[in-house]
């Protein structure tokens, strides 16, 4: 006798996590960079204008730091941000941590680029200014008003915002007008067929008498 082929047991399948969308991050972290690059290169080359040295140099200096600044802050929150369940899923404490860890980790990078006895002062100064921004931040999105108006909301406006049932209501007033409008055009056909078919009897009775006669 041949045995029957062993069957080995399927694992289950685990179901498979959202990895990080690190293109986007990367892509939000690029732009803040370029945009903090553009402002470190004017204040480069403002301050080497006034100290009277070549500001080409200190343009690009500065240009090169704030980019990395600016990337390293912004990467580094987003990615806190995607970490603690996405943006939408955190509340204003949240989003104040993730600034002030976001601010650290700029610090570190600051440090590094300046020198060791730097990092920690950094950290303090960047994570401080991370929280702080954050904070600011949140209040003025809780402060802004969530309820948009509109010029037909205002009591000086000829027209006049209308409600779903309002419509709907107005919408079936309409409706039985025409209704009616109809029915009374069709009285109007059948009363002039009728006074066209009582005009022309008589001419009917004469030509038949002609014929007979």
């Amino acid at each position: 006798m041949v045995p029957p082929p062993q069957i080995s047991p399927q694992r289950p399948h685990s179901p498979t996590t959202n990895s990080p969308d690190f293109a986007q991050i990367a892509s939000k972290a690029l732009q803040t960079g370029l945009v903090t690059g553009t402002i470190g290169a004017f204040g480069g080359a403002s301050y080497g204008i006034f100290r009277a040295s070549t500001p080409v140099i200190f343009a690009i200096s500065s240009s090169i730091k704030w980019f990395i600044f600016g990337s390293t802050y912004m990467g580094s929150k987003s990615l806190i941000w995607h970490t603690w369940g996405g943006e939408e899923n955190l509340n204003p404490s949240d989003f104040i941590k993730a600034g002030g860890a976001a601010g650290g980790v700029t610090g570190i990078v600051a440090g590094i680029l300046r020198g060791r006895s730097f990092i920690l002062p950094g950290m303090v100064v960047f994570g401080t200014l991370g929280a702080g921004s954050s904070f600011f931040a949140q209040k003025l999105k809780i402060n802004e008003p969530k309820t948009s108006t509109s010029w037909l909301d205002s009591k000086w406006s000829p027209m006049k915002r209308l409600t779903d049932k309002e419509y709907e209501e107005k919408l079936a007033e309409k409706l039985l007008r025409l209704d009616a409008e109809i029915a009374i055009i069709d009285e109007n056909i059948e009363s002039l067929k009728a006074s066209r078919q009582d005009s022309s009897s008589p001419d009917d009775k004469a030509k038949r008498e002609g014929r007979t006669s």
